[in-house]
């Protein structure tokens, strides 16, 4: 996992006891924080920048994987449900 200037790690257990710590570097520091457990990275913390930022991205991929649903629809056709229940014994 590639590393940033702006981000740290530590254990869920460092994470756990200074909380209130590692929520502010995160929202006032702009900081990532990587928390692990057993050496292994299992979650984040970031700021809320970040997260809107993931947000949106997803959301973008989201439209688009719908224009291209719509596209193959127009394209290929599509099947009735009652079609798709009978066949699958619904």
């Amino acid at each position: 996992m590639p590393s940033t200037d702006n981000e740290s790690r530590m254990s869920a257990a460092d994470a756990r006891e200074r909380f209130a710590e590692v929520v502010n570097r995160a929202a006032y520091g702009k900081e990532r924080i990587i928390v692990s457990r057993r050496g292994k990275p299992v979650a984040a913390v970031v700021p809320m920048d970040d997260l809107l930022l993931l947000l949106g991205l997803e959301e973008r991929g989201d439209i688009e994987a719908v224009r291209e649903a719509e596209a193959e629809a127009v394209r290929e056709g599509t099947v009735a449900w009652e079609t798709v229940k009978r066949e699958c014994g619904l």
